[in-house]
């Protein structure tokens, strides 16, 4: 435990146990690689220097949240990697990359305040915001209304970050927006750093909490399926590997709900969970990564035109397929282990009705996964592309990747590979290592991956994205252009997009409206209140009648003055005569000031401001005091 007290007023403390080592590992090796792509991708675009001081300050702020000890510590370090990652989406300048940036941001700030309010009321209950006090003293209690109410904002910040229905919209725009080894970090590190939170708060504060379990278990039936059903609709490849990641996180937050709905049984959950967030961090490096080295070639995103870039570079093709087949669950890579562990645990658990339609989003998310991914694969590296010229241009490429880019795009694929090949040597000891987070036994005996029952849950999800592909997505997602050739359509209904339909009028006029009505009324309250004590209680007593004529100082003043103006009217030059009576005049405005301050002297505000400058005088009396004994005794 290393610990900095009082710093930032509560004190940050930072710990590691086998979770930590395995993601600060992860999150080290994935700026690795995403660096190593940076150098050639960057070639293309402008503030170098800009971009990559922010690049390594949201590393250092994605490793604070998680070596973080505490919900205070995790807190800080997750609001600075919101506004450092937050210049990611930006780089670019453009309209589009802007409005991205400006939901991101939007959503970040709305989470954290969401997280912070959370931290109060979790202090207000128990005094501590350390995770493992937290977790002794809640141990075999039930949750009451503080802890539900503090845990659910604190899940709306950090399912924010994780991109998590309904919270996800800036997911979707702000991945195609950055640039793509940025987009790898945002997809495959700080998604995780919610789920981080996620998990903090689920194996600490609502362990075996049914209540907890089915609320995590519906959020993320809608994140996966929804994300899938995006992603099969999309014709942007950084669109789509960017709806895939919201759809993963479905099938890791399907995991923590299973490991609080079945308790000290959890063991298969909280494996599944671990190491579905592992394939997802190395699957979202390869196929973004990927994406990089297609982009830096083609100034568009839109499948149609990059069909066929892929045909004749076999190294990117068989990264890619890596990446392709593990996260579409096909047995003998990752994915499959993960997803094996994850639907086995949604088996045990059993259930009523509502189960089997979990289970039923969850294959059918997972099928969907499958025909995605098979229509980025099919376009880029199989179809031709509809132009013969570009085609052609395409396939004389010869160093279309420079060695860093391949050492970038390999390196994840191969430790896929060797995940996949080597599942009880590898994963199962991983799965080990990190399960001490999550506060579960490991696994007695080694799972069967390949048994009959496993195959067929595996076995379902591959039928239907090979269905999903060849019916919706060669069938229906494709039609004829004008030069009656091939092409993939976007059908995605336009009335269907959260952010400019709900989103962006909520967050930039409704509440903008209702807090500025909420702070007018605030600000005049005050000022209504005094009125109406004077107008009641401390009326104002009558002001006594003012002699007209002033003082003898005043009439002398008057008088000198009415002189010098009989005076200027004598010379010859002076075109208009003055008739102003000084004497009534420095009388009248002697009146008015003593009027003036008779009024002041006896309102309600210059009481208050009279004690305002006393407390302040206080204060400084006393901070004076204190400064004078600590320094010289």
């Amino acid at each position: 435990m290393l610990q900095f007290p009082e710093l930032c007023g509560y004190g940050l403390s930072f710990c590691l146990d086998g979770f930590r080592i395995i993601y600060a590992t992860l999150t080290l090796f994935a700026w690795m690689v995403s660096t190593l792509s940076s150098f050639e991708y960057m070639k293309h675009e402008k503030k170098h220097a800009r971009y990559y001081s922010f690049l390594f300050a949201t590393l250092f702020a994605t490793l604070g949240v998680f070596l973080a000890a505490d919900f205070f510590t995790v807190f800080i370090f997750f609001e600075m990697m919101s506004f450092t990652s937050y210049t990611w989406v930006a780089h670019t300048e453009k309209p589009d990359a802007l409005k991205a940036s400006d939901t991101y941001l939007s959503i970040s700030v709305i989470g954290g305040l969401s997280i912070l309010m959370g931290l109060f009321l979790l202090y207000h209950s128990y005094k501590t915001l350390d995770i493992a006090t937290l977790r002794v003293m809640l141990q075999g209690t039930e949750p009451d209304g503080w802890r539900y109410a503090a845990g659910i904002c604190m899940l709306v910040g950090f399912g924010a970050k994780a991109g998590a229905f309904p919270m996800h919209v800036w997911l979707p725009k702000a991945h195609p927006a950055a640039p793509a080894p940025t987009s790898a970090l945002l997809s495959a590190v700080l998604t995780k750093t919610g789920i981080f939170g996620i998990l903090l708060l689920s194996a600490n504060l609502f362990v075996a909490d049914l209540n907890w379990g089915i609320l995590l278990a519906w959020i993320s039936a809608a994140t996966m399926f929804v994300g899938a059903l995006m992603a099969v609709f999309s014709v942007d490849i950084k669109h789509t590997v960017a709806c895939s990641s919201m759809s993963q996180i479905g099938f890791i937050l399907s995991g923590i709900a299973m490991q609080v709905m079945l308790g000290e049984e959890n063991a298969l959950a909280t494996a599944g969970t671990l190491l579905h967030m592992m394939n997802h961090t190395l699957i979202k490096l390869v196929l973004f990564l990927s994406a990089a080295v297609i982009l830096y070639h083609n100034h568009s995103r839109n499948l149609n035109d990059l069909r066929g870039f892929g045909r004749k570079k076999p190294l990117l093709g068989a990264c890619f397929l890596v990446g392709v087949l593990a996260i579409g669950g096909i047995p003998g890579f990752s994915g499959y282990i993960s997803k094996t562990l994850l639907h086995e645990s949604i088996v045990e658990y059993g259930g009523g009705a509502w189960m089997k339609a979990f289970e039923g989003i969850f294959l059918l998310s997972g099928g969907m996964t499958l025909a995605y991914m098979t229509k980025l694969f099919v376009a880029i590296f199989i179809e031709k592309n509809n132009s013969d010229a570009v085609q052609e241009t395409y396939d004389s490429m010869k160093c279309y990747m420079s060695p860093a880019s391949a050492i970038a795009v390999g390196a994840p694929a191969l430790v896929l590979l060797m995940m996949g090949f080597f599942p009880h040597k590898i994963m199962e000891r991983v799965a080990f290592m990190g399960q001490g987070l999550m506060r579960t036994e490991p696994m007695e005996v080694h799972a069967h991956y390949f048994s009959a029952e496993s195959l067929m849950g595996g076995g379902i999800s591959i039928i239907i994205g090979l269905a999903l592909y060849f019916v919706i997505i060669r069938g229906l997602l494709t039609g004829k252009n004008e030069l009656g050739k091939t092409e993939y359509k976007n059908r995605w209904p336009k009335w269907l997009d959260l952010e400019d339909r709900a989103y962006r009028p909520l967050l930039l006029r409704v509440l903008p409206l209702l807090g500025a009505l909420f702070c007018r009324v605030f600000d005049s309250a005050p000022d209504g209140l005094v009125v109406l004590l004077r107008k009641t209680i401390l009326r104002d007593s009558p002001i006594p009648a003012l002699d007209a004529p002033g003082t003898a100082f005043t009439r002398g003043i008057g008088h000198i003055m009415n002189q010098v103006r009989d005076i200027r009217n004598c010379l010859p030059w002076r075109k208009t005569k003055g008739h102003t009576d000084y004497v009534m005049l420095l009388a009248e405005k002697r009146a008015q000031l003593r009027q003036n301050n008779l009024i002041i002297t006896r309102s309600v505000s210059f009481g208050l401001l009279l004690f305002g400058i006393g407390f302040t005088l206080m204060l400084f009396y006393l901070l004076a005091g204190d400064f004078k004994s600590a320094f010289f005794g």
